[in-house]
């Protein structure tokens, strides 16, 4: 009787140490990201949100990432590897991820996985994006104010809706401020290319730009901007102060560490849902740098009091009257986009010239 009793205890014990280990065992989160983590912009954000995440969570945790992910079939090899290697939930981090990650979350029903800035989910894969569109606003209004040459650059990566929707707001606010200014826009068809984006950067000033701003990942143009002196431009996904305070005199942040805790923690307690979320700056999604001194007072008190608008919902930053480039209405006055017409964005608002790549 003593032997069982003992045997039936030990058993209690080992059990109770094996449900004990098994509790322990930390939640696996993979990343994967389109260029290298030191990019100082998109990539760095997410990764100091990686790093947030395991600060905030510690041993019940475990993180692992690939850099340098071409978009296309390549990627679907390496979150492959990652659910083979036991990760329960993927964050995969750009655009052209979207239909790698849809195909690979329907082989692997029991992990999780988000992508970022598509519009496409499954009973598994939930998107999340910011409405980095509200910090272009803010920057347009900086950009009109401050340029003597009526010419500002914007160096655009991929001719997809995201990009184009931060073309139109940073042009509509600068406009609004300053009705002779000229957008010069070159298109490099990828997110990151230091030489690329070096060449963008050189080419707009040569064509009288005095103000440029970036939706591409790198400092390359902040460094030929600081290089050819007299021209000012922004921080894009990252703060890049190191650039401040001229030629960086602001900055667009993405800070994606809130949503990746939570997200985290969803699945540790099990209540992870599908979701589509698009945040922006009233919910510290999107952060605009500090506007330097290099900006007088009066444009850096408008810029804020346009932020503030923004996140009490007083202000949409795509408000009519506003025309197609074509000419034909869009917005009445008064009226705003729906976000339906913003996430499918396509087409330029009247006053841009050329015309938005295929």
């Amino acid at each position: 009787m003593k032997l069982l009793k003992s045997i039936l205890m030990g058993g209690a014990l080992f059990f109770g140490l094996s449900m004990s280990a098994i509790a322990a065992d930390p939640v696996k989160v993979g990343f994967v990201y389109v260029g290298p983590i030191n990019d100082g912009g998109w990539n760095t954000a997410h990764d100091k949100a990686r790093l947030a995440l395991e600060e905030a969570l510690g041993d019940k945790v475990e993180t692992v990432f690939v850099e340098n992910v071409p978009e296309g079939p390549d990627s679907e090899r390496v979150m492959t590897q990652m659910a083979l290697s036991g990760a329960d939930l993927i964050f995969t981090t750009s655009f052209g991820y979207m239909d790698p990650t849809l195909n690979v979350a329907a082989k692997f029903p029991n992990v999780k996985f988000e992508h970022a800035t598509g519009y496409k989910t499954s009973d598994n894969m939930s998107s999340y994006s910011a409405r980095f569109y509200e910090g272009r606003a803010i920057q347009g209004h900086i950009a009109g104010s401050m340029t003597k040459s009526n010419i500002i650059g914007y160096i655009a990566s991929v001719p997809i809706p995201e990009v184009v929707r931060g073309i139109n707001s940073a042009y509509i606010h600068a406009k609004k401020v300053n009705p002779n200014v000229e957008f010069k826009i070159i298109w490099l068809f990828t997110w990151m290319d230091p030489a690329k984006e070096s060449d963008a950067a050189k080419t707009l000033i040569e064509q009288g730009a005095d103000v440029i701003l970036q939706h591409t990942d790198s400092t390359a143009p902040l460094a030929a901007m600081q290089a050819a002196g007299n021209v000012i431009g922004f921080g894009q996904a990252s703060d890049m102060t190191e650039y401040g305070p001229s030629p960086r005199v602001s900055s667009i942040i993405d800070d994606w560490a809130p949503y990746y805790i939570e997200r985290t923690k969803a699945v540790m307690d099990g209540t992870w849902k599908s979701q589509a979320v698009w945040h922006g700056i009233s919910t510290g999604m999107v952060g605009i740098g500090e506007i330097t001194d290099a900006i007088p007072e009066k444009v850096r008190a408008e810029a804020i009091a346009l932020q503030d608008s923004i996140v009490s919902g007083a202000y949409h930053a795509f408000t009519g009257p506003l025309n197609k480039q074509d000419g034909s209405p869009w917005l009445a006055s008064g009226e705003t986009a729906d976000d339906g017409t913003l996430a499918g964005m396509t087409f330029y608002v009247e006053g841009i010239k050329g015309k938005v790549p295929n």
